[in-house]
């Protein structure tokens, strides 16, 4: 945030607002008010992209300010702090969501009162914004209600900030009739350069794509895929391409190339077909997991992989099968795409809210073609690095196929495959205790592989490295063991009725948004919930859950539409007056510091 350029124009500023607020008369505080209040310099006008909206459907709809000759109003990211933003705030009604609100760029104007050029608005800025309409609201002619905050000033004198009512009235039909597009030109510059939603969150791969262009948005997407290789769920993906690929026999370095693409287009696939199929069909991404059976099933086939790491027996195809897919060890190319599609639902798990702006993005653009390359780009990201390792694999054929640290090596892959299937059936069956897989694995991992696996007996450098290996499994044990033992933020079950409770005892509210199967969910819980700072900061908030294990039942989809949730976790923030903090909304796994930071504005909203 710029500083003030010098302390006589911030004096001078303040002076001013003093001098006006004295002055003008009681009606600048109210809403409406004479030519003397901020709300007397701005009229506005609501106009709709469509002469009908039907029920079930979403459209565009815009706010028009006429600010008064010789005067501006601040713009929705003032210059200061201290001064009051432009900021337009729909009514929170069942049956109606707005979204994906955009204010102007303000203009860059010098002022008498102030050394530095101040962000302002003039003449007659547009805000733009989407309205979902529910599938089962009632037909017929309805109002959305809104209150637009303005501060009105010219060069000399500013005025009271006001309130001002603003009125959309819609005329509401049947799914099934038709509506007809109106104001073409108007909404032609809905997504215009410099137009920013209100999250103002620059990662924003929507806003990244209106302003830098499709280049470098793409390439932020790929970058966003290969950073999906930091989660945890990744891992077993890790041994089982080195199991896959360290058992190729082909020495032609094309052919290893073309089997290590056609492995990644595998991993591609399936995730472009996930994401395109979630955006269009507006569907919870992830929750196609929710099925205790679906985890059971990836858990059920990890531990069998981590069994033959273990060397109970030893995994093979069919003769038959893999003579028709084009190999005798499972490594032709039609096996090898296949193993990717199936190597690719491991991570599925984690990756779901780092794609819930992509979803968002895709299903506003309303292109399969579009939504199609964004989510291949960003699986060719998550594959990138399979890539590498595949191609390279002439590497690990040349690493001894005996010897009794390699046996180690085996059996360290068998225990993370093991960990990583319990973990899952955890998550299908008692997800409450999945988050003490990780200690219980570093501790009898660290117990089996550095003091009780036979191998390397008489070779004093291959037992001191166990030896040092399980010592610090167990202290990074018992360290996780005494981190889960910590007490975290203490949350209610969300009800309206809370809500209308830290309304009448002015209040604000943070809304966590959850389900079983979310790791990021479990991350949250575990790391952010529990440190003593994000703590000691919400104190004053009433803190609520909403539980999206079910996300297709009645309640939660009622409170998904509401407040616009495309994934989990995502947190939502509440200030004092009753309206959401869209740029303090958080999606995904979020470290205390970071959080902290998003619960500063809401506490400064409600002052």
């Amino acid at each position: 945030m710029h500083q003030v350029g010098s302390i006589s124009g911030r004096l001078l500023f303040f002076a001013l607002f003093i001098y006006a607020s004295l002055t003008a008369p009681s009606a600048a505080f109210q809403i409406g008010g004479g030519p003397s209040s901020s709300a007397g310099k701005v009229r506005v006008e609501s106009k709709l992209s469509v002469d009908k909206a039907a029920a079930g459907s979403e459209f565009k709809a815009a706010t028009i300010l006429k600010i008064a000759e010789g005067w501006h109003i601040n713009s929705n990211t003032p210059t200061y702090e201290y001064l009051i933003a432009t900021s337009l705030e729909p009514q929170q009604r069942e049956g109606f969501i707005v979204v994906d609100l955009r204010y102007p760029k303000g203009k860059n104007l010098k002022f008498g009162f102030a050394e530095d050029s101040l962000s302002v608005y003039e003449g007659s800025p547009t805000i733009f914004y989407t309205i979902k309409l529910s599938d089962r609201i009632a037909v017929g002619k309805d109002t959305l209600r809104a209150k637009l905050q303005v501060q009105a000033c010219n060069d000399q004198v500013c005025l009271a900030p006001a309130s001002i009512d603003v009125l959309i009235p819609l005329e509401i039909v049947g799914p099934d009739e038709k509506s007809n597009s109106i104001n073409d030109d108007i909404f032609s510059s809905y997504y215009i350069e410099g137009s920013t939603p209100t999250s103002s969150n620059k990662s924003d791969i929507g806003q990244l794509f209106d302003e830098r262009g499709a280049f470098v948005s793409f390439l932020a997407v790929f970058l966003i895929g290969l950073a999906l290789n930091l989660t945890p769920c990744v891992y077993p993906m890790l041994s089982v391409t080195v199991s896959l690929f360290g058992s190729q026999s082909e020495t032609s370095a094309l052919k290893v190339f073309l089997k290590a693409v056609t492995y990644v287009l595998g991993i591609a696939t399936m995730y472009t077909v996930l994401g395109v199929s979630a955006a269009l069909s507006g569907t919870l991404f992830g929750s196609w997991l929710q099925s205790p059976w679906v985890l059971g099933g990836i858990g059920a086939l990890l531990i069998g992989l981590a069994l033959s790491s273990f060397g109970l027996y030893q995994i093979q195809m069919p003769y038959w099968l893999t003579s028709k897919l084009g190999g005798t060890t499972g490594t032709g190319i039609i096996s090898l795409y296949l193993s990717g599609l199936v190597v690719g639902v491991f991570a599925a798990p984690c990756i779901g809210p780092p794609v819930i702006a992509l979803l968002t993005l895709v299903s506003s653009k309303a292109d399969p073609v579009f939504g199609f390359w964004v989510f291949f780009t960003l699986s060719l990201g998550l594959g990138f690095p399979y890539l590498i390792l595949g191609t390279f694999s002439g590497m690990l054929k040349k690493i001894p196929r005996s010897g009794d640290w390699l046996v180690w090596v085996e059996r360290l892959f068998g225990v993370i495959l093991s960990a990583a299937g319990v973990f899952y059936v955890s998550l299908a069956f008692v997800p409450k205790y999945s988050a003490y897989v990780i200690p219980v694995a570093l501790i009898l991992g660290g117990l089996y592989l550095g003091f009780l696996e036979p191998s390397g007996k008489g070779k004093k450098g291959l037992q001191r490295f166990k030896w040092a290996f399980g010592v610090i499994a167990l202290v990074f044990g018992f360290m996780s063991a005494n981190a889960l033992r910590e007490e975290g933020m203490s949350w209610e079950q969300f009800s309206e009725a809370k809500i209308a409770e830290a309304m009448s005892l002015n209040k604000p509210v943070v809304i966590d948004f959850y389900a079983d199967w979310c790791i990021p969910c479990l991350e949250l819980d575990r790391k952010t919930f529990t440190d003593p700072g994000v703590i000691a900061e919400t104190k004053d908030f009433i803190r609520l859950k909403v539980d999206l294990t079910h996300f297709d039942s009645p309640e939660s989809e009622a409170l998904r539409k509401k407040f616009s949730i495309a994934g989990v976790p995502t947190i939502v923030f509440i200030d004092k007056r009753g309206q959401e903090v869209a740029s303090s909304r958080v999606v995904g796994y979020l470290p205390p510091k970071e959080f902290i930071e998003k619960v500063k504005p809401v506490l400064a909203a409600g002052s």
